[in-house]
């Protein structure tokens, strides 16, 4: 017989208590508890199917001088953006859990990347939609390979390699996890995208689809059945009104990598965000330009991240960063003007306030410029949010050329981080940073000097006979806005 039982699960970050609390002791917040049935079964068998030899295999420790290693080959995508963020493409038995706001691309990314998979079988689960609604979507997404055929990892068409599924897409309308897995055990696919996992429910949970429990126990499920049959699995998520994932936090540590989808539907550009990679680098970025045909992916940032101007404009610099291992060129906007009111105000967009309250004290204690009594607005364009310190020096640039109203030249660029005493502290993998000024067509790089010390074990680094763009070496901030302002 089954055993049941009942639990009370916080609804905001997934606390499990045996009663009823007023207030969570995990996130202290207030009448988020509901009662949960929880049901377990007494049998010991998988939610999915399995062999029973594979059932009750018990594993042994292992010394790790005796543990076999053998390299997998990752499986490309056509997306090149995509095979960034994960790390050099889809690893196999990988969960990857993918979230972002409504309306922002999510469904659209994952359809479009499964109808053009090269020969992969893709089983695509919906929980939100049916199967003419997803149909009408795929008609307008592009580019459509022919029936049976697909797509090459350089966008080239491939014809079908015969046989039922090479290279295709099926639909599957289901929220039962039960039917999936007969359906999976049926069709064996290449790679399974659920969309969503908080429309999915389980009959071993006795709760609402939604629910911290059904969630917990979905992904479990889907876990197992990735790890055991080494198929890649894609969750898409929902998430709060406060950004985060929706469902417990114990979901985003049980899957392999977890991608944040963002943008803002006003704008055209969406960022795909790695948050948390077990197979590559956890700062990695991808960048889409969302059209009526689908996703595009944008190969070169830079461009579109810098505006064009007809007219040189005061409080604009172009500053050198870097997400994960791409540069990447960002224009940084500053704008200073007296306070009209008691308290000054100070505003970033795709900035931390804190730090730029801490460059707008070192520009006041160590320059002597006084902005005590200054409304300072901050705005890193595109919508994308940048936490490399070495775009402080451009963001110090932009704030004095707002202040005096003198413009900065348009082809100079900045790479380095201020410190507290008003020096330019060295920034990692500045010859990156510089051959993507040179590759833009910037004439004039500052960097800091102390990047130099540091090359001179290194002929090559050292040699910047090799760049045709002037870089400038500076040691404090001082010497910057002399070199710019006089």
């Amino acid at each position: 017989m089954a055993k049941t039982k009942i639990a009370y699960f916080c609804q905001s970050c997934g606390f499990e208590s045996a009663k009823w609390l007023g207030k969570c002791p995990s996130c202290q917040q207030w009448n988020t508890f509901v009662e949960e049935i929880l049901e377990k079964s007494s049998a010991s068998v998988p939610n999915w199917k399995a062999s029973p030899a594979s059932s009750q295999r018990a594993n042994k420790p292992v010394e790790v001088a005796d543990i076999t290693f053998k390299e997998e080959h990752r499986l490309l995508t056509p997306d090149k953006e995509f095979n960034r963020v994960l790390g050099g493409g889809i690893v196999a038995g990988s969960l990857v859990l993918i979230g972002g706001e409504p309306g922002i691309g999510k469904s659209t990314l994952m359809l479009q990347l499964a109808l053009n998979m090269p020969n992969v079988k893709v089983l695509y689960v919906s929980g939100e939609e049916s199967d003419h609604q997803i149909k009408m979507r795929a008609e307008r997404l592009a580019p459509h390979p022919p029936e049976g055929g697909a797509f090459d990892a350089t966008g080239s068409l491939t014809p079908p390699s015969g046989g039922r599924g090479a290279g295709a897409c099926f639909i599957l309308t289901e929220t039962s996890t039960q039917n999936i897995f007969k359906q999976i055990e049926e069709l064996q696919p290449d790679v399974l995208v659920i969309d969503s996992i908080q429309t999915l429910h389980s009959s071993h949970v006795e709760s609402t689809p939604g629910s911290v429990s059904q969630v917990r126990e979905c992904t479990a499920e889907l876990l197992r059945f990735a790890k055991e049959t080494s198929t890649p699995v894609f969750l898409i998520g929902h998430i709060t009104k406060d950004g985060m994932i929706a469902g417990p936090k114990i979901l985003e540590h049980m899957v392999d990598t977890v991608l944040q989808f963002e943008g803002d539907r006003h704008h055209v550009y969406r960022i795909l965000r790695t948050i948390k990679n077990r197979f590559g680098s956890s700062s990695e970025l991808g960048i889409y330009e969302m059209l009526g045909e689908g996703l595009r992916e944008v190969s070169n940032p830079s461009e579109i991240l810098l505006s064009q101007r007809d007219e040189p404009l005061s409080g604009i610099t172009i500053s050198a960063t870097l997400e994960g291992m791409r540069p990447m060129l960002i224009e940084t906007q500053a704008l200073v003007s007296t306070s009209a009111y008691g308290t000054p105000q100070r505003t970033a967009t795709g900035f931390d306030t804190k730090r730029m309250s801490m460059l707008l004290a070192v520009l006041e204690k160590r320059c002597g410029f006084r902005l005590g009594n200054q409304d300072v607005f901050l705005n890193i364009t595109g919508g994308i949010r940048v936490e490399d310190p070495a775009i402080d020096l451009g963001l110090a640039a932009a704030i004095i050329s707002s202040h005096q109203d003198i413009p900065i030249p348009a082809k100079t660029c900045f790479a380095g981080e201020i410190g507290l005493s008003g020096e330019i502290r060295a920034v990692n993998r500045v010859e990156q940073r510089i051959a993507e000024a040179q590759k833009l067509g910037f004439e004039q790089i500052f960097i800091s000097k102390y990047n130099m010390p540091s090359a001179a074990k290194d002929k090559k680094r050292l040699d910047l006979s090799r760049y045709t763009i002037d870089v400038k070496p500076v040691g404090r901030i001082e010497e910057v806005f002399g070199l710019l302002f006089g």
